[in-house]
């Protein structure tokens, strides 16, 4: 990394650390939505930290990926089979859109985001050799993906490869999907 990206960079990260005190007061002078009753709205606005949330009808899917819903133990390893990680990631995102009265054929748009298995000290591969080994992964993922949803209804997801996907997963879905059963949970943690 070079001296003016590095720059950039920090520039970036002491902006938002300025922001975000000034985020939490405004979070600390919005009044609560009461959920618990009956004659309150169906539709939970989004709280920082990213969780899934229901709005106007839609369910929004944020950065689903293969340690979600399960304890610290049980969390995957960037060494664990890309295989393992899909299947973990699309089954925490079938039962986010379920709990939030979806299914899986409801999804509207998926954005999925990959990555490699890099260890520490092990150098990006350049050129040819970078495209080979995305595309594997992504391979992968499409012969995985495609068995989670009805004959001709998955949607079609946008896919991009980064370097590194946070919480120690190569995989992270983002999309929306139609709520069809309002009387379900609208909050998914």
């Amino acid at each position: 990394m070079n001296i003016k990206t590095r720059r950039i960079f920090l520039g970036k990260i002491t902006a938002v650390a300025a922001l975000l005190p000034r985020l939490e007061l405004f979070a600390q002078q919005a009044p609560a939505e009461d959920t618990s009753s009956p004659s309150a709205s169906k539709d939970v606005l989004r709280r920082m930290g990213g969780e899934h949330h229901t709005l106007n009808g839609i369910h929004y899917i944020a950065g689903t990926g293969a340690n979600d819903g399960y304890p610290k133990e049980d969390h995957m390893l960037v060494s664990d089979p890309f295989e393992k990680h899909v299947t973990r990631t699309m089954e925490a995102l079938k039962k986010s859109v379920e709990r939030a009265g979806s299914t899986m054929d409801d999804i509207i748009h998926l954005q999925v985001f990959i990555c490699l298995p890099l260890a520490d000290g092990t150098s990006m591969p350049t050129g040819k050799a970078r495209f080979d080994a995305h595309k594997a992964p992504y391979e992968t993922l499409n012969n995985i993906y495609k068995t989670y949803f009805s004959s001709g209804k998955a949607p079609s997801p946008a896919c991009r490869a980064f370097e590194w996907i946070p919480g120690d997963s190569l995989i992270e879905i983002v999309g929306t999907a139609k709520v069809v059963n309002s009387a379900a949970p609208v909050v998914d943690k």
